[in-house]
């Protein structure tokens, strides 16, 4: 059989320990205790570091996968539950495969994976770390047929793999086009102090979430103490109903690569770095590209348009299956060939990031806008948005509405506005922000997408009259007690307990008792966990409980019942030993 993996990862000239992981994976299909040893020495690094990188990111194997491996998205939007079907299951009785488990002939294994962000595409999966999307019985059906006959991923038929992308509204940066050189030349021109206070004036903040001030933390960096300095994009948009950065990479990875090179000239830089997430690995043909032909123009490398002391260059890492390396400080981990758990902070990465320099961590968003307001200036940026949220904001729109796709709007406009305009006709409530952001119902969709209102990194959920909002609890809740990376107690255990008690309501042997311990678990998850992810990782739950208290109310019982249904948690227990008889506790 042909190579079964047939996009390699990074380019030739990386030699970045994850990297290293990917290929040596990609070769025996999982990563042995004999290639842990091997990059260890390779890298003059312990063979315990190594070790714990293979174990903290989901994307890599210690058993072998099947020459085709499957991984079916579980998001609420681009999961395999297709009304009453579940495609996941479905593909696993066709290929005679246990979910979880490679089959005994090493063909093929199949799991699921947290969003891989093709929400606006329906039911997805990634085969061999390529997206197919838009899955049905039929394709399904198809794709185990191609399977059980050996057929090379690289002859399926290629519409299986297109990804479009959908802009159905532009505003200041995706109406905007952009000319490469554009911006480092305006940057040249004026100085790198000038076009420093033109970022502070346009009162960008980042696009990720947290809304920092873009110039300031640009500032903080430029002025710390340290001859090396870096910048880092982080293209790690894991929150479950994300996929803004899939179109910016795809389309406007110029504006993105410049913004970065901007953002260098401005702190004294000559390294950057694209952190990219691992479900995104398609897109890699296409940065390289996009790379190489910055490079022949003369805007990456050596006396960047002609400017004699002006040198840099972007390097592209590829994550490994980590909610957690979104938050900056873990991901800077991940940069360094470590298991991405935060750090405690202070110091921040404007101070002590990448190897301990100055480093500049923005999103692709943000980097994006950056590059724009160097050519346009600050006037053109603050012109449309709010007095406290300048500029545009683009959302990830999918769920229960005829429209899902890209919006970008002025910061400030309504919840309301955007239903009416994706085709949300009569919706029930909307998650704004992914499962860390919080859930909004009707009687609050006269509130406004900015940062002193409602804040978010871009995911626009929809949710109808017909969900059931207690299966997208348990989808969430899930989602965190897996994506946790177990370093804090709060979050490792609180997201455990939580999902434990959705669970229990879900199956209908909840009380009153589950609904406070609730309550109190998840306080303790946002008040004390070691990040910030961790601290919004109970969000979905206080904000349901608080707005739609008879999602989990409805169906509870009166009296005590056990946590869990002991007669179904001791059926793995007669499968194995093949007794039938009843095994009760009276």
């Amino acid at each position: 059989m042909a190579n079964p993996y047939p996009h390699k990862y990074p380019d030739s000239r990386s030699g970045h320990l994850l990297h290293r992981l990917y290929a040596l994976q990609e070769q025996f299909l999982h990563i042995s205790p004999e290639s842990v040893q091997q990059v260890a020495a390779e890298f003059n690094v312990p063979v315990s570091q190594v070790a714990s990188v293979v174990e903290f990111y989901s994307f890599f194997y210690t058993q072998p996968r099947g020459r085709f491996h499957i991984l079916f998205s579980n998001c609420t939007s681009c999961g395999y539950l297709l009304q009453e079907q579940n495609l996941m299951l479905m593909l696993c009785q066709q290929l005679q495969v246990t979910l979880g488990k490679t089959r005994q002939d090493g063909l093929i294994s199949i799991d699921e994976t947290s969003c891989i962000g093709m929400c606006d595409h329906g039911a997805s999966l990634l085969v061999n770390g390529v997206p197919i999307t838009g899955l049905n019985p039929d394709r399904i059906a198809q794709i185990a047929r191609r399977i059980a006959t050996e057929t090379p991923v690289a002859d399926w038929p290629t519409e299986w793999f297109a990804v479009h992308d959908t802009v159905h509204q532009r505003n200041l940066l995706l109406a905007e086009q952009f000319v490469s050189g554009s911006a480092l030349q305006r940057a040249f021109d004026q100085g790198a102090e000038s076009t420093l206070t033109a970022i502070l004036q346009s009162g960008l903040r980042g696009r990720g979430g947290a809304g920092f001030d873009t110039g300031k933390k640009w500032q903080f960096c430029r002025e710390a103490p340290g001859e090396t300095r870096y910048v880092v994009c982080n293209a790690d948009e894991g929150e479950p109903g994300t996929f803004k950065d899939r179109l910016l990479l795809h389309d406007h990875a110029d504006a993105l690569f410049e913004g970065m090179a901007v953002c260098a000239f401005i702190i004294g830089a000559e390294k950057g770095f694209v952190y990219l997430r691992g479900e995104y690995r398609y897109l890699l043909p296409h940065l390289h590209a996009a790379l190489k032909g910055r490079r022949k123009q003369g805007l990456l490398e050596q006396h960047i348009l002609g400017h004699a002391h002006f040198h840099f260059d972007i390097e592209i890492v590829v994550g490994a299956g980590a909610y957690i390396c979104g938050e900056e400080s873990a991901l800077i981990e991940s940069l360094e060939g470590k298991p991405g758990i935060p750090r405690i902070r202070p110091p921040f990465p404007v101070t002590h990031g990448y190897l301990n320099q100055p480093t500049v961590v923005n999103n692709v968003e943000t980097l994006i806008a950056a590059a724009h307001i160097t050519v346009h200036g600050s006037a053109w940026f603050k012109s449309v948005g709010t007095e406290k949220s300048s500029g545009s904001k683009i959302l990830s729109v999918s769920g229960d509405c005829q429209l899902p796709g890209i919006y970008e709007y002025p910061f400030g406009v309504t919840i309301q506005q955007v239903l009416d305009d994706c085709g949300a006709q009569n919706a029930r409530a909307v998650q704004i922000g992914g499962p860390a952001g919080r859930l909004i119902g009707a009687a609050d969709f006269h509130h406004a997408i900015s940062f002193e209102d409602v804040s978010t990194g871009g995911s626009f959920l929809v949710f109808g009259q017909q969900r059931d909002l207690l299966a997208i609890h348990c989808n969430f809740a899930h989602f965190f007690a897996h994506e946790s990376c177990g370093f804090c107690v709060p979050c490792r255990v609180g997201t455990q307990l939580l999902k434990c008690h959705v669970d229990k309501i879900a199956n209908g042997r909840g009380t009153a008792q589950d609904i406070a311990e609730m309550k109190q678990i998840g306080q303790l998850i946002e008040r004390h966990s070691h990040c910030g992810l961790g601290h919004t990782a109970a969000n979905h739950v206080l904000d349901g409980l608080q707005h739609f208290p008879q999602t989990f109310t409805a169906n509870l019982q009166q009296h005590f019942t056990a946590r869990f249904d002991l007669d179904q948690a001791l059926e793995d227990a007669r499968q194995i030993t093949q007794r039938d008889a009843a095994a009760h506790l009276d």
